[in-house]
């Protein structure tokens, strides 16, 4: 199948950009310790967005991979994860901010570093969103796309290194969606150098949703929120 479109998201960079429905995103590590933090409208309406404790309490997981999918905060779908060759992406620890970034791998400033300065979760986020119309306070709690983060006895959240180069996930749109990406660490990445993990990213055509997709049936809560977006996708066709 071929990519109607194709990039390459360098460490430290951004994108974003609305994807209709239908459509695969296919996003491939290029490297190990690589974190594509992610946030998620609809694309239409970004009052509606990924909502990461209905997420979680609907399917019964702290942890996403195939057969999981994306809530948005009104009991919908804004995207399903219909392959996964990681087997764990977290949900929990946020983004990094500009203060963070300095403190663990020094202060940098694009005006003596060029590119090459340390860009954090937060910032990128920020300049990405505002070419939507959006701003800091339509910012969400993301999903870590290739990161693990467990949470021990004590409710303290540890980051566990899993083997990720090359290692691709794959999220099918079920709604128009404003996708925003940054590439920048894990909060909780113990290492001190900042990560040098480009992450590709290509768009595709996806099958249309068979009865049998493993989305759909994961759980009841998964169905009910297909449905209800179902509903809204016949209700709005051709209103906009």
């Amino acid at each position: 199948m071929t990519a109607v479109f194709k990039m390459m998201i360098p460490a430290g960079g951004k994108w974003s950009a609305q994807v209709g429905r239908g459509k695969q995103i296919r996003i491939t590590a290029q490297g190990e310790r690589a974190n594509l933090a992610c946030m998620l409208y609809n694309a239409k309406s970004p009052a509606e967005r990924y909502n990461m404790p209905d997420t979680l309490k609907a399917q019964h997981t702290a942890m996403l991979t195939a057969g999981h999918v994306l809530m948005s905060d009104q009991g919908k779908v804004l995207a399903s994860m219909i392959q996964d060759e990681v087997g764990w992406h977290d949900s929990l620890s946020g983004y990094t901010t500009r203060r963070g970034t300095d403190e663990k791998y020094g202060w940098t400033r694009y005006q003596t570093e060029g590119n090459k300065w340390y860009r954090s979760g937060e910032e990128n986020f920020k300049v990405e969103l505002f070419r939507h119309g959006l701003t800091g306070r339509d910012m969400v709690a993301p999903v870590n796309f290739f990161t693990k983060i467990v949470c021990q006895k004590d409710g303290a959240m540890r980051y566990v290194e899993q083997a990720v180069a090359q290692q691709t996930v794959i999220l099918r749109t079920e709604m128009e969606v404003l996708v925003v990406f940054s590439n920048t660490p894990s909060p909780l990445d113990p290492s001190e150098h900042y990560l040098n993990a480009p992450i590709e990213i290509e768009i595709l055509d996806a099958e249309p949703v068979k009865e049998d997709d493993i989305c759909v049936n994961r759980c009841g809560e998964n169905r009910r929120a297909f449905e209800n977006t179902w509903h809204d996708n016949a209700l709005l066709k051709g209103a906009y």
